[in-house]
């Protein structure tokens, strides 16, 4: 299911993302993914916004682009099923001609003890998060290799941005799930990055610490538990989806094009061992 709207788009000089480009964004109606495809419209891009369950979020997602001058729609698919994320390549390219930026952040999360964890909950994580993105990338991959080169000479033709999480590094007891699966989109990632980089398609990783999102409000919005997590990062701050947005626009941008098979940890410091702050 799909609902578009269309707007004129106000074309602007940016250093950081012409405004033609055309950017998917899955996982894009709320918390990062949301925060991703708003920046990419206030810079005047086209941006696809995906959705699984939340078209509410989806649709506010969509007028906050099209009030900064983006243009887009909103498309229904659950990441995880490959006859699903083929269509939605396939409507975003009939709908803008190609597709320059992949933002691959869709995840969740099915938290568990190890011993009491259901393969149910396994499975889930683990197709939504690692294989949703592996699909994704692959239809990607598929689509820029038949674009001709556009924009500077030389310049990369596509870009795929994977988002983790600092615990692709950092353990994490209780989310093994989780963290597994973070873990494999950074080594999917490195590894895609090899393949493609003589192909002039860039492929590169952000992977957010704490970041102020409805998912985890009950951390961020309650005193004590945000006193206990300030403690885990050395910048004192939790971060907001716009931290993300920015770092994502630049690296999609050509001023990053030198940039390929890179994870930047946007954390506050959270992946320094911040026990160690005071000399251990």
């Amino acid at each position: 299911m799909t609902v578009a709207i269309k707007t004129q788009i106000i074309i602007e000089n940016s250093m950081a993302t012409p405004a033609s480009q055309t950017v998917l964004v899955t996982g894009g109606s709320s918390g990062i993914g949301q925060g991703i495809a708003i920046s990419f419209g206030k810079q005047g891009a086209n941006v696809i916004i995906n959705y699984h369950g939340d078209k509410e979020g989806a649709q506010f997602t969509l007028k906050r682009i099209l009030e900064n001058g983006g243009n887009g729609f909103i498309h229904q698919a659950d990441v995880s099923n490959e006859e699903d994320v083929v269509a939605m390549f396939k409507r975003a390219a009939d709908e803008f001609g190609a597709i320059d930026v992949l933002i691959n952040n869709a995840g969740i999360q099915k938290d568990s003890a190890f011993a009491s964890m259901t393969l149910e909950q396994w499975n889930k994580v683990i197709n939504t998060n690692l294989t949703g993105q592996f699909l994704c990338a692959r239809e990607a991959i598929k689509h820029f290799k038949t674009k001709p080169q556009s924009g500077p000479e030389g310049k990369a033709i596509g870009n795929i941005i994977f988002i983790s999480s600092v615990h692709d590094i950092i353990p994490w007891a209780g989310h093994v799930n989780y963290a597994s699966s973070k873990g494999g989109i950074l080594m999917l990632m490195k590894s895609l990055a090899l393949e493609v980089a003589p192909k002039k398609i860039r492929i590169n990783g952000i992977s957010p610490g704490a970041i102020a999102t409805d998912i985890n409000d009950e951390v961020w919005k309650d005193e004590e538990k945000k006193k206990e997590l300030l403690k885990l990062i050395p910048y004192k701050r939790i971060g907001e989806p716009e931290d993300i947005g920015k770092v994502a626009v630049w690296l999609a941008s050509h001023e990053s094009d030198y940039i390929t098979g890179t994870t930047i940890y946007v954390d506050g410091g959270m992946t320094l061992y911040p026990g160690f702050v005071d000399n251990g």
